[in-house]
């Protein structure tokens, strides 16, 4: 289970991953349940993404609410 703060930072990676802060404590917990991942850009540039797990787990979550 996602705590709100992981599923919020989920959710900003899935609309705004160029507003993500590479910092994160959340970004851990999301990559360790394999719902995101870190891709290197053509300009060099390391940019967070929403696996095929994560936007799952985000369709799963929104069915409930």
């Amino acid at each position: 289970m996602l705590s709100p703060h992981e599923f919020a930072t989920l959710l900003l990676v899935k609309d705004a991953p160029h507003q993500v802060d590479m910092e994160r404590e959340e970004l851990d917990a999301l990559l360790e349940r394999q719902l995101v991942q870190l891709e290197r850009l053509a300009s060099g540039r390391e940019q967070w993404s929403v696996t095929e797990s994560g936007d799952s787990a985000i369709r799963a979550i929104k069915r409930l609410s």
